[in-house]
């Protein structure tokens, strides 16, 4: 009887690993000071996020559309357990990266148009992704929880996120082309 309980939540305990597992690495690698590895790691983070974020706003936004409505909520079932520890870790741990790479490379300073272009950006990515993506996945989660969830409410708050997605991809693109630059010393954005 407990495991039919177990299998029926929607957030495991098992959930929060996948928030604390690359935390606890990121911090050891900061703690290192080894530049390659730090280098690796934000590259890693960052490429993960893009990744994540071009999928859902390019693929699972169409998928989602073509679906049924029950099926569409068994997805995002199984999704939003995920994508609520995974998305806000890797995007606090890719920029954290970042930012003390830049500082032990002696590069974060405000003097330098990318890091301020670099800034700006990553300031409109955690706007979007803690004050859109993660209330609206916690809205989902709790709508989820209820005996008579509101399967409208749930497939236009999931549809919200998966299209935002694209637009968060494109902005990410804008910072890959900063950090590209950054890495070829071109630290005032000349052409």
């Amino acid at each position: 009887m407990q495991n039919t309980i177990e299998d029926n939540r929607i957030i495991k305990p098992s959930s929060s690993l996948i928030a604390i597992i690359p935390a606890s690495l990121t911090t050891v690698v900061i703690l290192l000071r080894n530049l390659t590895i730090l280098d690796y790691t934000h590259v890693l983070l960052g490429g993960t996020w893009t990744g994540i974020d071009l999928f859902m706003g390019l693929v699972m936004s169409r998928v989602m559309i073509k679906m049924s409505p029950g099926a569409r909520i068994e997805l995002i079932k199984r999704l939003v357990p995920m994508m609520l520890f995974f998305m806000p870790t890797i995007a606090s741990l890719a920029i954290t990266a970042g930012i003390y790479l830049a500082s032990y490379e002696g590069l974060f300073k405000l003097s330098y148009p990318v890091i301020i272009a670099a800034g700006i950006i990553v300031l409109i990515l955690v706007a979007i992704g803690f004050g859109v993506f993660l209330p609206n996945e916690l809205r989902i989660l709790l709508e989820l929880r209820k005996n008579s969830p509101n399967t409208g409410k749930i497939s236009r708050l999931a549809m919200i996120n998966f299209r935002l997605s694209g637009v968060q991809a494109a902005f990410q693109f804008a910072i890959i082309f900063i950090m590209a630059n950054i890495a070829m010393g071109n630290l005032l954005l000349r052409f």
